[in-house]
């Protein structure tokens, strides 16, 4: 009797366990990819409006704004850049380095 009640308060604490984790990821997830969107839009709100009041709206965009603007890795911010060309939002001018920046399209 008293192996069938460990077994069984077993497997509720599995599957309760299973559901709080797996809910507990989606919410992770959900999180990042909001913050992705906000920094992605940010981007764009400085290139259209610049910073702040009366202030010029930024022509043309490097990787290391973005990298200031949102506080990410290089790599991060070239995978913003690189989604909002593809999605037709910046042009890329330049192929490669220091060079390379982005203008609205």
């Amino acid at each position: 009797m008293n192996c069938l009640v460990l077994i069984l308060v077993g497997i509720v604490g599995i599957i309760i366990g299973g559901y709080f984790g797996s809910k507990k990821k989606k919410c992770l997830i959900f999180g990042q990819s909001k913050k992705k969107r906000e920094n992605k839009e940010k981007i764009l709100n400085l290139m259209r409006n610049g910073r702040g009041q009366n202030a010029e709206p930024m022509p043309k965009i490097t990787n290391n704004d973005v990298e200031k603007l949102c506080g990410v890795s290089h790599a991060t911010a070239e995978r913003y850049l690189d989604e909002l060309e593809k999605n037709g939002k910046l042009t890329q001018h330049g192929k490669i380095g220091t060079n390379v920046f982005y203008t609205l399209q």
